[in-house]
């Protein structure tokens, strides 16, 4: 039996089918996170340089990971929105954008927690930091100019036209450590191999998994606002309500 997927493009479709999803997503993700904090904090051994202190990497490096790729997502969609007029898509990059911000602030406080004892400082203008604290900043642009237009259609062109140029800005945090010197220590996990200890390998991609799926099941559920809130005139939305009261 064939699914037309293309008729969850609509966002009256796409509302029930998110509604469906969330705890499919939501579930998973809590058992994953508590599963990788306890490898990551009970079994995994010590580092041999850094000691205890190392263990803030199953936090800051998903976090870090999560903070750019949902920035490319999130872009994606809004060039989706803008390209093909897809009120959904635009949905979905706003959607996106909140945790987007708390990943990159995640990244950082935990990078600040992580910098002290290895540094010696919170904070220093590396290449990486500073770049990763403007993707914090797109995201906290891309949420303000959409709160300062009322009109959504207007507010979604002018996010996605922002959303796309900071783009830009994703390789540059990611290559920032080859590119510059930098004092932000290159990738552990290369596919030439890595010299982490296997539970440390379990801790970091169970913890990134269960940070990816939740994700999606926030995402999802803030679309279903979203969706709510711009169709609100429409019958289907007054039908819904009716149903609820």
């Amino acid at each position: 039996m064939s699914i037309n997927w293309f008729k969850y493009a609509a966002p009256s479709n796409f509302y029930h089918l998110a509604g469906k999803l969330i705890p499919w997503f939501a579930v998973p993700a809590a058992i994953l996170f508590v599963v990788g904090m306890y490898i990551g904090f009970f079994v995994a051994p010590p580092d041999a340089v850094q000691s205890e202190a190392y263990r803030i990497i199953f936090i800051h490096v998903p976090a870090s990971i999560l903070s750019m790729f949902i920035y490319l997502i999130m872009a994606g969609y809004a060039a989706l929105g803008l390209i093909f007029n897809t009120r959904l898509s635009s949905m979905m990059a706003t959607s996106l954008a909140p945790t987007g911000a708390l990943f990159a602030f995640i990244s950082l406080w935990t990078g600040a927690l992580w910098g002290k004892p290895m540094w010696g400082a919170w904070w220093v203008w590396d290449a990486r930091l500073t770049s990763e604290l403007i993707l914090l900043f797109l995201y906290l642009g891309f949420i303000a100019l959409q709160a300062s237009i009322d009109d959504p259609r207007r507010a979604d062109r002018a996010g996605a036209l922002l959303a796309i140029v900071g783009s830009v800005n994703v390789p540059i945090i990611y290559f920032s450590v080859k590119w510059w010197n930098t004092l932000h220590q290159g990738s552990t996990i290369k596919f030439t191999g890595t010299s982490m200890h296997i539970a440390m390998q379990q801790a970091m991609f169970i913890t990134l998994a269960a940070c990816w799926l939740y994700v999606v099941a926030v995402s999802l559920a803030r679309v279903r606002s979203i969706i709510l809130e711009r169709e609100r005139s429409t019958q289907w939305v007054s039908e819904l309500s009716e149903v609820r009261s």
